[in-house]
């Protein structure tokens, strides 16, 4: 580990996962805004938008800290597929229509990157990660002079196979050590063609943060913190190489059986 091992959260249902979540990323977001002046996130798909809505949205005490800054949110996309911006594989149209569409107005609207929708059809899907890499290093500045971008928050997923991102368990893309963005093409769930954010960028956030619930993951959670079996997954690299700065927020159906010990709060 880098240091240290992650952190494991587990709550007794997805209402108080969120409810946790909230002070988690608010905390983040007040960390960056103390730095600079802008609120640096990536975001996956699945049920984690949902998931964020439900965290974000909720009533707040009304103080500054506790008060999502939309407007000086910066938020990119861990991966994306090559699909248009309106297709319902698009973790874009997943992000807008859980999140962003429903963000009082008051609280501002956040700056989004989107893939470059006039290249989701190439045969070949890595000039889109190019042009998305091209995209990051306008935000995070040239790339000849910042080695890899520092995301503020990753917010992640992970699959019941142990792939986060779309960085899938013995590809060849976990071994990318140079690019921020990477292509894929032969991605074993659909679709195939894909961006993704590489494993470097990843662990090199300052914060990271898994959100996996439900009966159907305890099996792999078992493998990406107890098991020899599960060192290489995706999942486990990223825990490897982010140590302390992970953190999963699960419930308790999701960790069921994991001997890894639990924190009992943030």
């Amino acid at each position: 580990m880098a240091g240290s091992a992650p952190n494991l959260y587990s709550f007794l249902s997805n209402d108080a996962l969120a409810q946790q979540l909230r002070p988690y990323v608010l905390r983040c977001q007040n960390s960056a805004l103390s730095r600079h002046s802008t609120f640096r996130v990536a975001v996956s798909g699945g049920s984690l938008p949902k998931v964020l809505a439900q965290a974000l949205l909720a009533p707040g005490n009304g103080s500054p800290e506790d008060t999502a800054q939309f407007s000086k949110w910066d938020i990119f996309f861990a991966d994306e597929r090559a699909v248009p911006l309106d297709h319902e594989d698009s973790n874009y149209r997943l992000l807008k229509e859980e999140l962003l569409n429903k963000i009082p107005s008051e609280l501002g609207a956040p700056t989004v990157h989107t893939i470059d929708a006039d290249h989701v059809n190439d045969e070949d899907p890595q000039e889109l990660a190019d042009l998305y890499q091209e995209e990051l290093m306008r935000s995070f500045a040239a790339k000849d002079s910042v080695k890899l971008p520092v995301f503020d928050l990753i917010l992640l997923g992970c699959g019941p196979d142990g792939h986060t991102c779309s960085l899938f368990p013995g590809h060849e893309l976990l071994r990318e050590k140079d690019a921020w963005v990477a292509a894929i093409s032969d991605s074993p769930k659909p679709p195939p063609k894909r961006i993704t954010l590489t494993l470097p960028v990843v662990t090199h956030a300052l914060n990271i943060a898994f959100v996996a619930t439900g009966g159907g993951k305890k099996d792999i959670m078992k493998q990406i913190f107890d098991a020899e079996e599960g060192r290489d997954l995706p999942s486990t690299l990223v825990n490897q190489g982010g140590g302390e700065k992970v953190s999963w927020f699960t419930d308790n159906a999701a960790v069921e059986g994991v001997a890894f010990p639990r924190r009992g709060s943030l």
